[in-house]
């Protein structure tokens, strides 16, 4: 499979000085798809190694590390260090891309800000990641997903107003829109020979991702009170019965974007068949708990035939071992392991398949500073220079 794979962006070269997860996880989609992606670690080793939630570790190895840097390879070098500083301002000619999701102003006291890359690459692509954003009054506030959650409105959204997304969605998605201003800045260089400052946020990314619910309250000139009430509802913005319902078996659906009246007839209930007389919006929270209560009744292989055959529009509630077994992931090849020591370590596959192939495995650079010698002599580096630089403290070498 991975002869087949066709690395669409074979040539690129990325020098990554990422940690956490958002920074890490756009050098990842770009790594999957064939980019040269070098990770630049402190000698000790990027703070995901040595942190995971909850304590979740395959051997020695950080599963929160694994999610988010395959295909890297790894250098490990004392920023702070003249000599370090030197070597990776020499390093970064070679490279086309620099990304970066530290705290604004960090990579400028190191020496590696935007301005001192551009001297000695004009040409670069600089991509950043921020909390909040380069500037402005939040921009030295943490950024983490959980903060941006609650200050994007993205929780006061969901549900009944005061559930978080159970994932890093944020993060994730501001990897993906990382990687994607990454690759137009990289197509306009490709045009034109110029390079680009890339900035991107956390705080944008947990907006963008609620740009049809924004622009539907904004423009509609909408207020808080306008929010879902009933617990079953998905969203502020849908029509009843649009959520989340419990069955008689412990079971839950989600019914999607179904006409009420065929949804009462589909489950024989007159009660919930006369509110079809409503509009379905205005009234959406009585609509709701007259479905959840009509739904109670019932355990889901009945109400999914019954469903099924009324053409309406469900899907069951998977836990994530349900996930695991259901037949379109194992079709997709979703998920795979890897053998890591006397266990293995189950990581999600790129979402994107390019000629029908999936991504290969290429680097898992299991310890910090894996690559170093190898990325040194790409630089025309002698054994002994390197092995010179190791006793300095300069850079870390791990095999």
């Amino acid at each position: 499979m991975s002869e087949a794979f066709p690395k669409p962006l074979d040539g690129l070269r990325v020098l990554s000085f990422c940690h956490y997860l958002q920074g890490p996880a756009a050098g990842q989609y770009l790594a999957d798809m064939g980019a040269d992606v070098v990770k630049v670690e402190p000698l000790e080793g990027a703070f995901e190694r040595r942190w995971a939630g909850a304590d979740t570790f395959v051997g020695e190895t950080s599963a929160f590390f694994l999610c988010g840097n395959r295909n890297k390879r790894s250098l490990a070098v004392d920023a702070k260090n003249p000599e370090g500083l030197a070597l990776l301002l020499r390093l970064v000619q070679s490279f086309d891309v620099v990304l970066e999701n530290f705290r604004p102003g960090v990579m400028e006291k190191l020496g590696l800000g935007f301005e001192a890359i551009k001297k000695v690459k004009p040409d670069i692509i600089y991509a950043s990641a921020s909390g909040f954003g380069p500037d402005g009054p939040a921009r030295n506030d943490p950024g983490q997903d959980l903060l941006v959650q609650a200050r994007s409105g993205l929780i006061a959204a969901t549900g009944n107003g005061s559930v978080a997304v159970g994932c890093a969605a944020v993060d994730q998605h501001g990897a993906a829109l990382l990687a994607m201003g990454i690759l137009g800045a990289y197509v306009r260089r490709l045009r034109t020979g110029a390079g680009t400052r890339v900035e991107a946020s956390l705080f944008n990314a947990g907006i963008d991702l609620q740009a049809e619910a924004l622009t539907l309250y904004y423009s509609g000139q909408r207020r808080a009170s306008d929010m879902p009430r009933d617990p079953h509802l998905a969203t502020w913005f849908h029509a009843a019965p649009y959520g989340v319902y419990r069955l008689a078996d412990g079971a839950q659906i989600v019914l999607s974007l179904s006409h009420l009246q065929t949804v009462a007839a589909a489950i024989g209930c007159d009660a919930v068949g006369e509110l079809a007389q409503r509009d379905p919006y205005l009234n959406r929270d009585i609509v709701a708990n007259a479905v959840s209560q009509a739904l109670a009744r019932f355990e889901f292989a009945t109400l999914a035939a019954a469903l099924d055959e009324a053409g309406v529009w469900y899907q069951r509630v998977q836990n994530y071992d349900e996930l695991r077994a259901d037949p379109q992931v194992q079709h997709n090849g979703t998920f795979f392991e890897v053998p890591i020591g006397d266990d293995a370590a189950t990581l999600v596959q790129h979402p994107l398949r390019f000629d029908g192939s999936h991504a290969p495995l290429r680097h898992l650079a299991l310890k910090a500073g894996q690559h170093t010698a190898e990325v040194l002599r790409e630089m025309q580096l002698s054994d002994s220079e390197i092995a010179g630089l190791s006793e300095r403290g300069v850079v870390r070498l791990a095999f």
